[in-house]
């Protein structure tokens, strides 16, 4: 989001009460900036491939399960990606048909499995287990609509977040090539099923190189000719190289580009984009991180050991990575006055707390920022993506309202609701409150 327009935005926000003493915190979501990504990401890909390769860019509706947010992308050109029930239902909420949407997941039940492959939507299988289950579905035939794949480990190694690290030797994606007898397996596979015409890998993601994932990538592209070779046909049509692109949460600057990502590609996995196979992304952080923004009222302004502490409503519930590994997931935070104008002043360092009982609950620590008031505002930054969309729970904290904005010809920004704010009795809902004597029978 650029800073200028975050600005304006802000103060708009706060003008047309998008912030308030029931509602003190609020996400918004840059619309021109999401469609933007969208664009990049097709152009990157369009500029590395023949004109007419089929090419599908499936969000990771993981990084936003927002219906509204899935339906930008959608009409912006992009599929969606899904790894549960829940999150086919958004997609097909959002409109996002079956021929554009993937399902991958390690743990798909056969109920998954049958909706799946009766809507056509493309399944890529993790394990031989789960094909052993497509297998009964199917039948030797393939009696579905739906392409199917099977999902690799390339074992090509971790990145400096070793819970988001997906291709490592020991990673529960996938099938791991690198162990004893699997490739064999794998090719005897698509050997005995003629129906199999996908294969993927997901080795990207926050804290891993470009050149790792494109070792991944590299990985991939090979076991696809070995088994094309093996069956003496273009059995693998479409190669689904999954997504992961990092995000740069330092500054303003976007990087990597999709573009740097896709001319990588080209250059050490040529064979992939020369038109030969059909292409599958499935990026998500990347799409969206850097478009949204949360704003938190500060609540109280304190001190402790000589320490400024401004006590906010944005804690672990929006944050909850940020919170629990502060170092991995570190988040730029900007200073407001009460009317949404940027703070100026002295750098103090201060603590950024969040509302949260337990004493971890800081968006950031010693943080240097002009001196935080009772009354300012803080704009937490490239919280686009896993932030104020995957809420969490803690002390029963309501999910923020989410607003969309975009800047229309006169100046004028104009919000609409993604999400409306949960309401205390929604809390209580889904808690239990219409069996609250339920453990009290004799």
């Amino acid at each position: 989001m650029p800073p200028e327009r975050r600005d304006q935005a802000i103060r708009a926000a706060l003008d047309q009460g998008l912030l308030t003493e029931a509602e003190p915190v609020a996400a918004l979501l840059d619309v021109a900036a999401i469609r933007a990504s969208a664009s990049a990401l097709r152009a990157a890909f369009a500029a590395v491939t023949p004109a007419g390769t089929p090419v599908l860019h499936a969000f990771a509706v993981k990084a936003a399960p927002l219906v509204p947010v899935l339906a930008l992308l959608h009409a912006e050109g992009i599929g969606a990606e899904v790894a549960s029930p829940g999150e086919l239902a958004l997609a097909r909420a959002a409109g996002v048909p079956a021929g554009r949407t993937v399902l991958d997941s390690p743990a798909k039940t056969p109920a998954e499995l049958r909706e799946a492959l009766a809507l056509g939507i493309a399944v890529n299988a993790d394990n031989p287990q789960e094909l052993a289950r497509i297998d009964a579905l199917v039948g030797s035939e393939a009696a579905t609509a739906s392409p199917i794949g099977l999902r690799v480990n390339p074992q090509v190694g971790g990145g400096t977040i070793s819970a988001l690290s997906t291709a490592t030797a020991t990673s529960k994606f996938g099938v791991a090539l690198l162990d004893s007898g699997a490739r064999e397996w794998v090719v005897r596979a698509y050997a005995d099923r003629p129906w199999l015409t996908r294969l993927h890998a997901h080795s990207g993601s926050q804290g891993i190189p470009l050149t790792l994932m494109a070792r991944g990538i590299r990985v991939l592209y090979d076991l696809a000719e070995d088994i094309n070779a093996a069956a003496g046909r273009r059995q693998i049509d479409t190669i689904d190289i999954g997504g992961g692109l990092p995000v740069n949460f330092a500054s303003d600057e976007a990087t990597p580009t999709f573009a740097e990502y896709a001319l990588l590609l080209k250059e050490e996995v040529p064979g992939l984009l020369d038109g030969r196979y059909g292409l599958v992304t499935e990026f998500g952080r990347s799409l969206l991180a850097k478009h949204g923004t949360i704003l938190a009222r500060v609540e109280y302004a304190k001190t402790a050991g000589a320490r400024p502490i401004a006590v906010t409503h944005a804690g672990v519930q929006v944050a909850t990575r940020t919170v629990y590994d502060p170092i991995s997931w570190p988040l730029r935070i900007a200073a407001y006055d009460a009317g949404g104008s940027p703070k100026n002043g002295p750098a103090v360092p201060q603590d950024i707390a969040g509302p949260a009982c337990f004493a971890g609950d800081l968006l950031a620590e010693n943080r240097p920022l002009p001196l935080l008031e009772q009354g300012d505002v803080i704009a937490v930054l490239d919280t686009g993506a896993y932030y104020f969309s995957n809420h969490y729970g803690y002390n029963s904290l309501p999910r923020p309202g989410v607003h969309g904005f975009v800047t229309d010809v006169r100046g004028k920004v104009r919000f609409a609701t993604v999400r409306t704010a949960q309401r205390v009795a929604e809390i209580v809902a889904e808690s239990g409150g219409a069996h609250s004597d339920a453990l009290l029978a004799p």
